[in-house]
Formats: structure tokens, C-alpha cells, sequence
């Protein structure tokens, strides 16, 4: 009996301290997704990049000329993803152009409502998770990018669609189908069984 009771004093406290280190991790993860919330999304300036905003260490874009990528690698971009598809970009090699420059370039190509699937909206969440920081995400006049920004912004950001949806048409979304899609993938996942 004596040796059953020390056993369990000896793995409670050897728990303890491992609860209470996860604990620890949970609340920093909650305080990551409220800092993010507090950010604000901002007019910005690279070069010559028409449509550009701000919002913490991602920068949200139409197309940049071959000469803002060079700007926006000495502004700390790290990381540039294109949401056009190849035969989209007629002027420069935008993949040579990036990788020259030494920054990590990903291409995750669509361009219709029919090509804006979950898989889309899935990837895109993943690369602004993971992808290494300050990112460039950019499309072909930002539609694209306001459309991928409102699953992420309510699903990994904590806030309310209606929220992400004005911040996606300050970025540039106007293609009337993107919202409905959005609005869809976010319900989904939000009541989707654990």
C-alpha cells in the first residue's frame, strides 16, 4: 500500500510540472492568435507595386514590376508567393527573378471562381502560416489575395468574418463569387467535428 501511494506522489509530481508547461505552451498560442488580431492592415509602399498593404510582416499586393523585387528584398521580404498562373506573366521570369535575388518563391496558381477551391484556401492558410517572414503574397491586382486573406484572417487571426471581409476589400478583392467561397470555407471548417 505504502509503496502504490509513493508511486503515485512520484509520477504526480513528475506531471505536474509537464502540465503546467503545456499549459504555459496553450496560453502563449492563445496570445499569439489575440496579438495578431491587434495588428491593422495599412497602405503601403515598394517601388512601384500599385495595390500594396500592410499587416504586420505580410505584404499584400497586385503584380510588382521585375525591379520591385530587389525593393522588396531590401525591405526584409524573405519569402514571395504568387498566386498567378505561369502563362499569367508574360513580362519577366518572376521565379528566376526571386530566386536570384536569394528569397524563397511559391507558386500557387488560380485565377477562376472554379479554381478557388478548399485546397486553395488550405494551401494558402499553410504558407502564411509557415512560409519564413516579412511574405510578399501577390496576385495580379489583389482580387486574389483579398479572396485567400478572409479564411486566414478569421480561422488563424481570431476575427469576425465581417471583419476580414472589409479588411479583403480594402485589400482588393471585387470578383463577386470569392466572398460566398470564403464565407463557405470558413463555416465549414469553424463547425467542423474535432
Amino acid at each position: 500500500m505504502k509503496t502504490r501511494l509513493l508511486k503515485s506522489a512520484i509520477l504526480a509530481a513528475i506531471a505536474l510540472p509537464s502540465l503546467c508547461i503545456l499549459n504555459s505552451c496553450s496560453q502563449s498560442e492563445k496570445a499569439t492568435v489575440t496579438e495578431t488580431s491587434t495588428e491593422t492592415l495599412e497602405p503601403s509602399k515598394l517601388g512601384e507595386i500599385p495595390t500594396l498593404h500592410k499587416f504586420g510582416d505580410v505584404y499584400l499586393a497586385s503584380q510588382p514590376q521585375e525591379a520591385d523585387f530587389e525593393i522588396a528584398k531590401n525591405a526584409g521580404v524573405k519569402t514571395v508567393i504568387n498566386m498567378r498562373h505561369p502563362e499569367e506573366m508574360t513580362d519577366f521570369n518572376e521565379e528566376a527573378t526571386v530566386t536570384a535575388l536569394g528569397l524563397e518563391y511559391v507558386n500557387l496558381p488560380w485565377a477562376k471562381p472554379e479554381e478557388l477551391t478548399d485546397e486553395v484556401f488550405d494551401q494558402a492558410r499553410e504558407l502564411l502560416n509557415t512560409s519564413e517572414k516579412p511574405i510578399l503574397l501577390h496576385c495580379s491586382s489583389a482580387n486574389r489575395v483579398g479572396a485567400v486573406w478572409i479564411p486566414w484572417r478569421v480561422l488563424d487571426g481570431g476575427i469576425d468574418i465581417e471583419d476580414a471581409i472589409e479588411e479583403a476589400k480594402t485589400i482588393g478583392i471585387r470578383t463577386p463569387e470569392y466572398e460566398p467561397k470564403a464565407r463557405d470555407y470558413v463555416q465549414r471548417k469553424q463547425h467542423k467535428p474535432n
